[in-house]
């Protein structure tokens, strides 16, 4: 007879509460002897910490990495992603590549980003080979939304500093760093309002890489109509698609929660622009996101008891240019809407089926590969084992012109990468 499952939480959500239920798993203390824990992030940093001497069992799993912040940190992502193409352009491998203006090619997928205020004057020397643009400035630590403005004039930014008699930056609060990125000020727009992708990618593993990304995402709109002018930079109702601010805005509507699913924008975008061109838009997100978890798969702690579902967040340009914004490691389990709370219910069930297929205690010893039939609305996007394998018979797939760049296969809607 099996074992009784017994799982814990920080977080009393209807959607994970409702999982657990229906498989009548039996809730403990996070003290207790758990198999399963949903964590928050700061209760997987005490778990982890050398100094709590906690030892995690091979019937334990957990749904964080000790050091996801690796990726979800906004300033350490941007740092991981830097690094990872320097030393593929050390390699001197083709994914590297650059154009005439010394662009990367095909890893241009992070707006020109800087780190405040260790770049302080690189930033100021960015900005004054095109002093009219736009800056969007978010603290490094912070989610939802939350201390975010743009601006437009190194005054501007002066004026915020605590070091504003000097030619060097200091945050108003002495630990605050933030990252300062290029503002993408030719958002794609339907309705005339701007709006960015909510992707869910599931991480069992970095080394070997094995993640996968789920089918039913969404997009979140703004609820007034977008505009660059420079009158409205601090109007974040224009600007911001954050639920969390979006919410308090005259125009939100409750019954949709300002979303659209992703399968909707591809219907639409197949109708104004073409399949052709909404397949390579889909193919990019794809193709980023496996190389955003590449950049850290270096330096992630990869314990055996640990998953991960992220929550991407994409903004399309009015090229069809998909920008990698920032990556959450607790993505929102509210519910806005009750298409939002199925979605949300079934993403877990779905996550739980991946990492626990046999729905038994786990054993850590496992392979971390599931049977095809437990991936529900998952599509496996990269296995890194399948792709070494699959090294011998590259070049036949050459020939009949199914590589990508690099030599990686890629297809638009079975996002198996080979």
């Amino acid at each position: 007879m099996s074992k009784t499952m017994k799982f814990a939480t920080d977080m009393e959500k209807s959607v994970l509460m409702n999982n657990f239920e229906k498989r009548k798993w039996i809730q403990v203390s996070p003290d207790e002897d758990w198999n399963f824990y949903w964590a928050g992030v700061q209760a997987t940093r005490n778990i982890f910490n050398v100094e709590s001497g906690y030892r995690l069992q091979d019937d334990q799993l957990i749904c964080h990495f000790p050091n996801h912040y690796e990726l979800t940190r906004k300033d350490l992502m941007v740092k991981n992603i830097k690094r990872y193409r320097k030393d593929l352009e050390k390699e001197g491998s083709p994914l590297a590549e650059k154009d005439e203006t010394g662009k990367y090619i095909h890893l241009d997928f992070i707006p020109v980003t800087f780190l405040l205020p260790a770049d302080y004057n690189l930033f100021v020397e960015e900005f004054r080979k095109n002093p009219s643009s736009t800056w969007i400035m978010k603290p490094t630590g912070k989610a939802r939304g939350i201390g975010i403005f743009l601006i437009n004039r190194l005054s501007q930014l002066k004026k915020w500093s605590r070091d504003s008699k000097t030619s060097s930056f200091q945050a108003p609060a002495a630990k605050d760093n933030y990252v300062i990125g290029r503002y993408i000020d030719n958002p794609l727009l339907i309705g005339g309002k701007k709006f960015d992708l909510r992707i869910y990618i599931l991480v069992t593993s970095y080394r070997p890489l094995k993640c996968y990304v789920y089918k039913l995402g969404f997009c979140r709109f703004c609820t007034v109509k977008y505009s660059a002018n420079v009158n409205e930079l601090d109007n974040m109702f224009v600007h911001l698609t954050n639920v969390s601010i979006q919410k308090f805005g005259e125009e939100y509507n409750s019954q949709h929660g300002g979303k659209w699913t992703v399968e909707n924008l591809r219907l639409f975008l197949e109708g104004t622009r073409g399949k052709e061109v909404t397949d390579k838009l889909f193919d990019e997100i794809n193709w980023c996101t496996v190389h955003s978890l590449k950049a850290v798969a270096g330096v992630m702690a990869n314990d055996r008891h640990c998953f991960e579902c992220y929550g991407y967040d994409y903004l399309v340009d009015d090229n069809l240019k998909a920008w990698l914004v920032e990556v959450n490691a607790s993505p929102s389990l509210t519910s806005t809407t009750q298409n939002d709370r199925i979605m949300k219910y079934n993403l877990i069930s779905d996550t739980i089926d991946i990492v626990m297929p046999n729905g038994d205690v786990p054993d850590m010893r496992w392979n971390k590969v599931p049977p095809r039939d437990v991936y529900g609305n998952y599509e496996l996007l990269y296995d890194e084992e399948l792709a070494q394998s699959d090294v011998l018979d590259r070049e036949a797939r050459s020939r009949l012109g199914m590589t990508g760049i690099g030599g990686q296969k890629f297809k638009s809607r079975s996002t198996t990468w080979k």
